[in-house]
């Protein structure tokens, strides 16, 4: 039998399953297989990528795929795996796109959230730290510091917005437009319906938490062209969230455009990205201003 509702007309149980990407993709563990597959293959090809500490820490690195055009643009990567799991080494697949027509591919390291207290925030901070990094030593590596953008997909799409949305004249001192455009792929943009779910066994969600780090929550501080894209077979609250921010960021004046990929779940969306006729691949492209 249904449950009280706990977020919107689901029950718990409901609630539980809408932000857990297994209960809607029966073949998460090949596609993510696929994901480091396909880096081993981008890395044969295009070789090694340079490593950079942008932090003190162990985990606070950033792998560098260049380009070898002049001045270019940069996409730093945030990758996804509910905030808990991923490593830079398996999203070297964008590079496939970026690297030929003419950008640099930045995908840092960052702490999982078990191993921060399961808190958000030092996760943020950390990559807060790798973009201004990015920003301040763009041209080590042939990289314009005017032309960066910022690319999540999942819990990393989450922590794209929160990049987005970050006061970086006011904290940091550092440009107000640092980020020139962002892509959000199949994100979370407001916690307080993953703060009600199963999620928050193992995030320490708080109310300062909830505020600070809901993107949705922070639009005035939005100075990028946005796209925001989510598969039709992704959870219902997956596709909630990413159709209401995208609203929410064109109700506030802000340039959006929202990109609905037909039969695709939530771990195939970000396969899209390795492919210049691909969904995302395209969509970067051409915000980027690049040729495919």
């Amino acid at each position: 039998m249904k449950g009280p509702a706990v977020w919107l007309d689901m029950d718990q149980a409901e609630l539980d399953a809408a932000y857990n990407q297994a209960a809607y993709a029966p073949n998460a563990a090949e596609v993510l297989q696929r994901y480091g597959v396909r880096s081993e293959a981008t890395r044969a090809a295009l070789g090694e990528p340079l490593r950079f500490a942008y932090g003190e820490s162990a985990v606070e690195g950033l792998d560098v795929y260049p380009t070898r055009a002049p001045d270019a643009p940069i996409a730093v990567f945030i990758h996804g795996g509910a905030w808990r799991s991923g490593r830079a080494r398996d999203y070297a697949f964008p590079a496939d796109v970026l690297v030929p027509a003419g950008a640099h591919l930045v995908v840092p390291d960052f702490a999982a959230v078990q191993d921060v207290e399961g808190s958000l925030a030092p996760m943020a901070e950390q990559l807060r730290r790798a973009l201004a990094w990015v920003h301040e030593n763009a041209q080590r590596f042939g990289g314009n510091p005017q032309r960066i953008r910022v690319l999540g997909h999942s819990s990393g799409a989450h922590l794209a917005g929160v990049m987005l949305t970050t006061d970086w004249a006011g904290r940091f001192g550092l440009p107000a437009d640092l980020i020139k455009g962002g892509l959000c792929c199949s994100g979370i943009f407001d916690l307080k319906p993953p703060r009600l779910s199963a999620r928050s066994s193992y995030v320490r969600f708080t109310d300062e938490i909830e505020e600070a780090l809901s993107p949705q929550r922070h639009l005035a501080l939005l100075n990028a062209p946005l796209v925001v894209a989510y598969g039709t077979l992704e959870t219902p609250e997956f596709q909630r969230q990413s159709r209401d921010f995208a609203a929410a960021v064109a109700a506030a004046g802000k340039p959006v455009r929202l990109l609905v990929a037909e039969g695709l779940n939530h771990f195939e969306m970000v396969e899209s990205l390795g492919c210049s006729d691909g969904l995302l691949g395209a969509a970067v492209l051409a915000q980027m201003g690049l040729g495919g």
